[in-house]
C-alpha cells in the first residue's frame, strides 16, 4: 500500500505508458467535468443539485481500469466520476445535467440517475446504498449465464451501515458471486464524520464476518486503488467470490453544491489537499519520464477543450417535449 507521505505505489508492470497517460487523462476529465458542473449550477443553467467527486478521482479511475468493457458497475449520488471512468460520454452526461433531450435519460434523470447499460453503467442512484442490490443481482445474472463478467459496486461510507449491504454480501458469499464491493470512505456522510457512526476504524475487517476478503487502500493513489481492486476483480473472475475494498479518500468540496462546509477543520482539509491524487500521479509520470511537464500541461488543455465541447453540445440540445413526459416511465 502507498504511504500517506505523498509517495505512491509502484507502477504495475502490466500497465503500459499509454495506459498510464490514459489514467491521468481520465482523472483530469473527471475533475474538470465536475468543476464545470458546479459553474453551470451557479449560472442557473442546471436543474436540481449535483454532488462533486472532486478529490476522489483516483478511486473511480483506478477501480475501473481493472475492468473489461463487458463488466458492470453500479454508482451513487456522487457518480459522475464512476460513469466517466467506465466509458460514459461526457456530452451525453452534460446534456442530462442540463435536462436536455439528448442526455442519457432524455433529460429526465439529472445528475443522480445517469445510466448507460451498453457501457456497463447500470446507473447512478439517489438512494444511499441503492446500487448494492443491483450489483449483486448483476453478478448473479452473470453466474447464471455462465459469463465471467464482474460487477463493481461503488458506495460511500454512509452506506456501510445500510441493511442491504449485509443482506447482499451474505448472499454473494454463499453463492460465490463475481462482485466487488468498493467503499469510498471520504470521511463524511453529509456532515457526519464516518468514525462517529461506524463501529470499527477500518471497515474492511467486516468482510471476515461474511467469509470473504477485505482490504483497505490509499484512495488518493490511483495505482494503489488499481492494485487492491485488481486483486479483488481477478478473484471474482476466477470464480472465488466477492471481496470488499475500502478506499480511504477525501472529497475536497461539500456534500452537494449548496453545502457551506462549516463542519470541517481547516487543517484537516489542507492535509488532504496536499495529497491531491491528480498532482501526485502527474509527478510520478513526469519523474518516470512517461510524460514531460509540457505534455502534462497539454493533456490538461486537451481535457479542457473536450469538456467545453460537452457543455456546448448540451446547451445547444433541445429540451424534452411535453408530449414525452410519460415515456420511459416504469414505476
Amino acid at each position: 500500500m502507498s504511504s500517506t507521505s505523498g509517495t505512491v505505489a509502484e507502477i504495475p508492470a502490466e500497465l503500459s505508458p499509454a495506459q498510464l497517460v490514459g489514467m491521468l487523462r481520465m482523472m483530469l476529465r473527471i475533475r474538470r467535468f465536475d468543476q464545470r458542473a458546479l459553474e453551470l449550477y451557479r449560472e442557473g443553467a442546471m436543474r436540481g443539485t449535483t454532488h462533486p467527486y472532486i478529490g476522489m478521482e483516483a478511486v473511480a479511475v483506478g477501480a475501473c481500469a481493472t475492468l473489461r468493457p463487458q463488466d458492470r458497475i453500479t454508482s451513487t449520488h456522487r457518480g459522475h466520476g464512476h460513469c466517466l471512468a467506465k466509458g460514459g460520454d461526457p456530452r451525453l452526461m452534460m446534456a442530462e445535467l442540463l435536462g436536455r433531450a439528448t442526455g442519457y435519460c432524455k433529460g429526465k434523470g439529472g445528475s443522480m440517475h445517469i445510466a448507460d447499460v451498453d457501457a456497463g453503467i447500470l446507473g447512478a442512484n439517489g438512494i444511499v446504498g441503492g446500487g448494492i442490490g443491483l450489483a449483486t443481482g448483476a453478478a448473479l445474472a452473470a453466474r447464471l449465464a455462465r459469463r465471467d463478467d464482474v460487477s463493481l459496486c461503488f458506495f460511500g461510507d454512509g452506506a456501510l451501515n445500510q441493511g442491504i449491504l449485509h443482506e447482499a454480501a451474505n448472499l454473494a458469499a454463499i453463492w460465490k458471486l463475481p462482485v466487488v464491493y468498493v467503499c469510498e470512505n471520504n470521511q463524511y456522510a453529509m456532515s457526519a464524520r464516518a468514525d462517529a457512526f461506524t463501529s470499527v476504524p477500518d471497515p474492511a475487517v467486516r468482510a471476515a464476518a461474511y467469509g470473504f476478503p477485505g482490504a483497505s487502500c490509499d484512495g488518493m493513489d490511483v495505482l494503489d486503488v488499481y492494485r487492491a481492486v485488481g486483486a479483488a476483480v481477478a478473484r471474482a473472475r476466477a470464480g472465488d467470490g466477492p471481496s470488499l475494498v475500502v478506499c480511504v479518500t477525501y472529497r475536497f468540496m461539500g456534500h452537494h453544491v449548496g453545502d457551506p462546509l462549516n463542519y470541517r477543520d481547516k487543517a484537516e482539509v489542507e492535509r488532504w489537499r496536499a495529497r491531491d491524487p491528480i498532482e501526485r500521479f502527474r509527478r510520478v509520470l513526469v519523474a518516470q519520464r512517461i510524460l514531460t511537464p509540457a505534455e502534462a500541461d497539454a493533456l490538461g488543455a486537451e481535457v479542457e477543450r473536450e469538456i467545453e465541447e460537452a457543455v456546448a453540445f448540451a446547451k445547444a440540445s433541445p429540451e424534452p417535449e411535453a408530449s414525452a413526459l410519460e415515456e420511459d416511465v416504469y414505476a
